[in-house]
């Protein structure tokens, strides 16, 4: 069962760990990236940040709606990590259900702009963005879960 899905650029870190997991009560994280995927040391690193209790597994894109499906971890209280718009949208596109979408951290890289506090997006962010809003899940931003949740559909139109 997903709990939440997420979208953050620093993908598994201390927001996630210490704020997100317990609030949450997550059993396993999912990771949808494919870099991450193809990185061996990356999916290591993110082993090694999380407690052993939790189950991780770091995917494709592509394999992630079937892996959530599966009866081992479908039972689960899963969070699912995206590195960005784009990977949402295709989890979404790809059979992954959720009502909403958290937005917590995009960050600064030349020809993108600022939209909120740690939300920095591009023309290709704002369009995923937008795609998923118009799919009918809620966009909401915040870091941790005892921020005010900011709605990013109304930032964006008033954009």
């Amino acid at each position: 069962m997903i709990v939440l899905l997420r979208v953050d650029d620093r993908l598994v870190h201390g927001q996630v760990v210490e704020g997100w997991l317990p609030h949450l009560r997550a059993e396993a994280v999912v990771v949808a990236s494919d870099a991450s995927a193809a990185d061996p040391v990356q999916a290591a690193l993110m082993r090694m940040a999380l407690p052993p209790s939790i189950g991780l597994r770091v995917l494709p894109v592509a394999g992630v709606p079937a892996a959530l499906a599966a009866p081992d971890l479908a039972p689960r209280r899963t969070l699912v990590l995206a590195p960005g718009p784009a990977e949402a949208l295709a989890l979404l596109e790809g059979g992954v259900s959720v009502p909403r979408v958290n937005v917590g951290g995009l960050h600064y890289t030349v020809g993108k702009v600022q939209l909120g506090r740690a939300l920095f997006l591009n023309e290709a962010d704002t369009k995923a963005l937008r795609a998923i809003a118009a799919r009918g899940v809620r966009l909401e931003g915040r870091s941790l879960p005892g921020d005010r949740e900011e709605d990013l559909l109304s930032a964006l139109e008033s954009r």
